[in-house]
């Protein structure tokens, strides 16, 4: 079993993807397999985490994933030296009700799997009172072992000699203090960061990272505190593709895709044939499928829009086999896309939807869709287990809906996707199926 920890915080912003970052190249330098894993619903974070270890990073959902599906994807671990998992949020944070097997917390990841926590916490604007809150966080919840602190942020050496002292009466462990810098940021976006495919220089961010990490953390120390996993489990729990040939379009304008997804497409015999519709690529013509994932339409629709090759090739497609669009794939697949600055621009036409980003809108939280018409391979009355996080507001939505789609509460959720023809589109991006569990 390999052994693993999960780098968590108090909450957001407090530095734990620039600790996990820095931790997997750091470690990856001096020759060990380490396996990234990402809690929650994330397509940004693990494609860091995938340039920083060499490794493809994988999403573990509790609220989502039955136990079954959860064990299956740590099994990439099984060849690793060392398993970093980066937390969501706070490590408590999760859905206000449990969902497959928790409520999608950090905290259920490290529980299930006996991986101790480092907690990264951002010490600016207090000093003693900072091992009070790791206490605390120690203590909540039984079943979760800590093996240490953090510090981020530390404004001097008098500062670090404060916390430590508070820490070491506490009975906490301090592995690292790192001081405060405005070098080791990454640009951010309405989503989240900046896709790790528009990096400029991305290695070399990821080594500076390394090296501030290396000199400010005791890595001896975080290795030796991690903590051999519960065994993997074997079972079916994977999701059936959607045919034998699927074409994918990746690229910056489509790229939230998740690793198990086509790791169990692809184990299951598909093959997976990538496309660019920014470069004007049309999906493969003998393709039994056609999957638009989600991504960031709206930064490219006059580009998309001019794509006539692209645009061509998906309405032949649709004339006589499946297509579906995720989020930004399914705003692609409508009738227009409208701006930031309220241009409208024309895409398939292959729905009727119309969306806008001229008044942006929160949409976010766990969705479970029960569908109204065949998907993706998978039946009418299929139950699917999914995650929405977009601005777009519908302007029309005129097809047939989807699936009958609640929040993880159970309310009913009024963007319910819809279809025409073989062509279907949602805004929840799949995780597993409900029936897993």
């Amino acid at each position: 079993m390999t052994p693993g920890l999960l780098i968590a915080a108090p909450r957001s912003g407090s530095g734990k993807t620039t600790v996990t970052l820095g931790l997997l190249r750091a470690f990856t330098r001096v020759g060990l397999r380490v396996q990234p894993f990402k809690s929650g619903p994330d397509y940004i974070d693990p494609a860091f985490q995938q340039a920083a270890a060499g490794r493809a990073s994988f999403n573990l959902d509790s609220w989502a994933m039955s136990r079954a599906r959860i064990s299956a994807t740590a099994a990439q671990a099984r060849e690793a030296d060392l398993v970093l998992a980066e937390g969501v949020m706070g490590l408590f944070d999760g859905a206000p009700a449990r969902g497959e097997t928790g409520t999608g917390s950090s905290a259920d990841i490290a529980a299930h799997f006996g991986w101790p926590v480092i907690l990264v916490m951002d010490v600016s604007g207090q000093s003693q009172s900072a091992a009070a809150i790791a206490s605390g966080f120690r203590s909540l919840r039984p079943g979760i072992a800590m093996a240490g602190v953090i510090l981020n942020r530390v404004a001097s050496e008098r500062h670090d000699r404060l916390i430590r002292a508070a820490m070491a009466e506490a009975g906490i462990p301090v592995l690292g203090a790192i001081p405060r810098s405005t070098e080791l940021g990454l640009p951010g976006r309405h989503l989240g960061l900046i896709q790790a495919s528009e990096q400029a220089d991305l290695n070399g961010t990821i080594d500076r990272m390394a090296d501030f990490i290396t000199a400010h953390v005791d890595l001896n120390a975080i290795r030796r505190a991690a903590g051999a996993a519960t065994p993997y489990e074997h079972g079916s729990a994977r999701i059936r593709p959607p045919g034998q040939r699927i074409a994918i379009a990746q690229d910056q304008a489509f790229s939230f895709t998740y690793a198990h997804l086509l790791t169990d497409w692809r184990a299951a015999g598909a093959e997976i044939l990538p496309f660019s519709p920014l470069a004007d690529e049309a999906p493969a013509a003998d393709a039994d499928m056609v999957w638009l994932p989600g991504g960031y339409p709206e930064l490219h629709a006059a580009r998309i829009a001019r794509a006539s090759h692209f645009l061509s090739g998906l309405r032949r497609h649709a004339q006589n086999r499946a297509v579906h669009g995720e989020c930004g794939g399914y705003m692609v697949l409508g009738q227009a896309l409208i701006d930031a600055q309220g241009r409208g621009h024309a895409m398939a036409g292959l729905l009727g939807l119309v969306t806008s980003f001229a008044d942006r809108r929160l949409h976010l939280g766990y969705r479970r869709a029960r569908l109204l018409a065949p998907m993706g391979g998978m039946p009418s009355g299929a139950v699917l287990n999914g995650h929405e996080f977009h601005y777009s507001t519908i302007v029309e939505q005129p097809d047939s809906p989807l699936a009958s789609v609640t929040d993880a509460e159970g309310n009913d959720i009024a963007s319910t996707g819809s279809h025409r023809g073989l062509v279907t589109g949602s805004f929840f991006h799949l995780i597993a199926p409900a029936s897993e569990a």
